[in-house]
């Protein structure tokens, strides 16, 4: 599926509305719990120069991809505090993966639980969280860096099965 298609359910209307149109929670209380998983990923670009500070493990402030996943953890786990309309998820597992490439930072962030809803926003949350982490953590040589690509790569669990992008 093309990432600039809708969904597959895109005639169902939106959930976060109810019928006078007024933002809501979902009630999810009659969903049966099941494991359910969310991957997502970003990238962050940045200079050469700035990239080897990482690479070099040299920046001022530390182990710049060490701070980072254990951010992306932090936003997962605090994602329904950022979010108005999520709900608070017991998360079961999250995974935090960086790679260097020639231009930036990959981050990929898997995402974990058994409910009743989905941790898809969890993931995205992660993943921003640890892009802006290495953001913060550089921009006093780099503030060009620039974060892209963040989207859900797949999901899994629950009535709407498997979607992977």
């Amino acid at each position: 599926m093309s990432q600039n298609k809708p969904a597959e359910n895109s005639n169902r209307s939106l959930t976060h509305f109810d019928t006078s149109g007024q933002a809501h929670m979902v009630d999810v209380g009659d969903k049966a719990d099941t494991h359910r998983v969310a991957i997502a990923s970003g990238y962050i670009r940045m200079h050469p120069e700035t990239l080897a500070v990482v690479r070099d493990g040299t920046a001022g402030k530390g182990d710049v991809l060490g701070i980072a996943r254990i951010a992306a953890i932090m936003g997962a786990k605090r994602t329904s505090d950022l979010v108005p309309l999520c709900h608070p998820i017991a998360l079961t597992r999250i995974t935090v993966d960086f790679s260097l490439h020639d231009d930036g930072i990959s981050c990929h962030v898997r995402t974990e639980t058994v409910g009743k809803t989905g941790v898809e926003m969890e993931a995205l949350t992660a993943v921003q969280t640890g892009l802006l982490t290495i953001y913060d953590m550089l921009k006093a040589i780099d503030r060009g860096m620039v974060m892209t690509d963040i989207r859900l790569l797949e999901k899994s669990g629950g009535r709407s099965g498997v979607w992977r992008a």
